[in-house]
């Protein structure tokens, strides 16, 4: 079973940037993805990365903005996040799914979670 652990999470000003990073304990077979929920809504699939073949999915509200990498060596995904908006204040999530049943960025699909860190964008 992969153990996700996230990490950079912060206060930052509108048009600011933060760099979220998700340390998984087993790289290999997995696709690992960024979720987000806002108090009093769903949570939502941000950004989604397959390791084993590199390809990637964006939200509609993050492209261009937000881009999503691999350190295999470090075994750890990143989510660099670029100009930042107020709508972007939520907790943030990595989860993992086995590349297998790898379908895109829908958080019911993925099995493996880690704790949240906390993203604030003040206006």
């Amino acid at each position: 079973e992969v153990q996700l652990q996230a990490s950079g999470g912060g206060l930052v000003e509108a048009g600011g940037s933060l760099r979220l990073s998700c340390v998984a304990s087993d790289f290999d077979d997995y696709a690992i993805g960024w979720f987000r929920q806002a108090p009093g809504k769903e949570r939502e699939g941000v950004s989604c990365i397959s390791t084993a073949d590199g390809s990637t999915y964006y939200a509609d509200s993050v492209k261009g903005r937000f881009t999503i990498s691999i350190n295999n060596a470090r075994n750890t995904v990143y989510l660099q996040m670029n100009s930042l908006k107020p709508e972007d204040t939520a907790v943030y999530y990595c989860a993992a799914v086995v590349e297998g049943d790898y379908n895109g960025c829908y958080p019911g699909d993925y099995d493996y979670w880690g704790q949240g860190t906390l993203v604030t964008v003040s206006s």
